[in-house]
Order: C-alpha cells, then sequence, then structure tokens
C-alpha cells in the first residue's frame, strides 16, 4: 500500500516516454527522476535523457484507502478528520496506509494535503483538489491567513490563559532529530493556550498556534510545564522516546513509561477566507 513498483515498456526517450504512460507532465516525471523511483535493469536510472528500448519500473503511488471520506468539501478543496495513529503520507517508500491514500483515492491523483499533522494528532487536514488551490492553501498557511485551533489535555491545572512566545530551533545536534528545541537563535513561535476545564489532574486547553513551528504546541506546552498528557517525546526519557520512534515500544511499555495510548492533541477548527468565501470547519471526533 501506499508507494509501489510498475513495470513500464518504453521505446524513447525516458521523460516523454513517462509522461505519456504515466499520464503526468514533464515537471512530474522529472520528479520520479530526483527522487530516485525510476529502475532500469535493477539500477536506479538518474539520466533524464536517457534513450531506453526496454522494460523500466517505476515507483508509483498507489491509492489504497482506509475508509476515511472528506467531511467537507468543496469544486477547490476538501477537509477531513484524520484518526489518531493514522500518518498524513508515507514515510520515504515503506509500504504503509496513511491519510494520502484516502485523498488521492476520493478526491483524485491531483488532489494532495495542503499541511501536515502528526501521526497521533487527530482531527481537521486540509487539502487541495487541484495542484493550483494545493498551492494557494500553502500559501495562505505561510501568511498566516488560515487560523487553526486545537483541543488539548495537558497535565496539571492550568487556570489563566497564557501566550507563549518562545523561538523554536531544529534539532540537529541531538540523537533523536524529529525532536525540536526552544533556543534563542531559533525562529519566532507564539501559541496561545485558554483553559477550557478541568478533568482531574489535567486540564482541558484550546490551543491557537500564531505560528506555525513543528511541534510548536507539543514543545510550548512542555516548556511551561504542562505537557500533553501522552506525550511520547518531550519529557520523556531518551531510550524511550527513541523506542517509541521505532515503533518497538509495545501498549504495555506506553502505559508504563508515558500513560496513555495516544497523544491527546486534536486539530479542532480551521478558520480560513478563500475564493471570498468565508469557512469555518469544525471536528465532528472529540478527543479520547
Amino acid at each position: 500500500m501506499g508507494f509501489e513498483p510498475k513495470k513500464i515498456k518504453i521505446n524513447g526517450r525516458l521523460i516523454p516516454q513517462l509522461v505519456q504512460h504515466l499520464n503526468i507532465n514533464f515537471k512530474q516525471a522529472q520528479k520520479f527522476v530526483d527522487r530516485k523511483r525510476v529502475y532500469y535493469r535493477g539500477e536506479i536510472l538518474s539520466d533524464k535523457k536517457a534513450i531506453i528500448n526496454g522494460e523500466i519500473e517505476v515507483i508509483v503511488f498507489v491509492a489504497r484507502p482506509s475508509g476515511n471520506k472528506p467531511i467537507f468539501e468543496t469544486k477547490e478543496f476538501a477537509v477531513f478528520d484524520k484518526p489518531t495513529h493514522l500518518a498524513v503520507h508515507p514515510k520515504n517508500l515503506a509500504p504503509s496506509v496513511t491519510l494520502l491514500d484516502d485523498v488521492k483515492f476520493y478526491l483524485g491523483a491531483n488532489a494532495n494535503l495542503a499541511h501536515r499533522i502528526d501521526k497521533e494528532t487527530s482531527g481537521l487536514v486540509l487539502c487541495g483538489k487541484t495542484k493550483q488551490d494545493e498551492i494557494n492553501l500553502k500559501k495562505m498557511f505561510e501568511d498566516k491567513q488560515i487560523q487553526k485551533y486545537y483541543i488539548a489535555l495537558i497535565k496539571g491545572h492550568l487556570k489563566d490563559e497564557v501566550i507563549i512566545n518562545k523561538p523554536i530551533i531544529t534539532n540537529k545536534d541531538m540523537n533523536i532529530k524529529v525532536k525540536v528545541l526552544i533556543d534563542n537563535n531559533g525562529k519566532q513561535a507564539i501559541t496561545k493556550i485558554t483553559p477550557l476545564r478541568i478533568v482531574g489532574d489535567n486540564t482541558l486547553v484550546l490551543a491557537q498556534p500564531l505560528t506555525g513551528r513543528q511541534h510548536q504546541i507539543r514543545v510550548h506546552l512542555h516548556y511551561i510545564g504542562h505537557p500533553i498528557v501522552g506525550e511520547p517525546l518531550y519529557g520523556v526519557q531518551e531510550e524511550i522516546a527513541d523506542k517509541y520512534l521505532k515503533g518497538e515500544l509495545s501498549l504495555d511499555e506506553r502505559m508504563r513509561y508515558i500513560g496513555h495510548h495516544r497523544l491527546m492533541l486534536h486539530a479542532h477548527k480551521i478558520e480560513f477566507t478563500y475564493k471570498n468565501i468565508k469557512y469555518v470547519l469544525v471536528s465532528q471526533k472529540k478527543i479520547n
């Protein structure tokens, strides 16, 4: 599922033949070569000007849906309500089922994600139906024209609203590369946290990222001493976090060391205006 090999018999220049047989444009065909997804006689074919008379193997994306249909759509975009533990896109070329399978299956080959959320984060994901709509929506995210709101269950009691303004830098020196760090040399990151209600020893909060950094809400909440319930990376022993990332942490171990089967973070609401129409989209799921 996801990426699969496809054998094609071609006769002529590589790029035009890929365009013809895969029904793609020249730029997309060139990306197949750049991303090392074309093989000839068992070897990676990197020469875009190659003339081939024979059979090649191309690694293509084949949609294998998991049944997650869009909850809202227009002719330009659609919104999916992603469950926890489902990745939004394949990792490298490893076979897997991801949200992208559902996006391509239900919306067509040209549809694509306009942004990402973490595998364990549930909730709303916005997708463009065409390449141009994808580009437009991504630019809107970059320009902060799309507001996102998350629900999180955090450890401890938070009584007052807080705005966390701490720069974030990509982790390049430590063993766990996907983690980010709060560092004065990093990029500006601002998160608004509003407490909703106390839930036992925890607090349910509304989190609004005013910037769009990787793991922003997660690392900011950990920084103020209120990590998200079920957080498997921040505030966790490095060997446990490493084992989690490798997929080697059993459910029993996770419950013992982390305390919950998932990260209790949910993409609850998205607000934006697209082509002069205002949209307020709210998740149909509850965090649990």
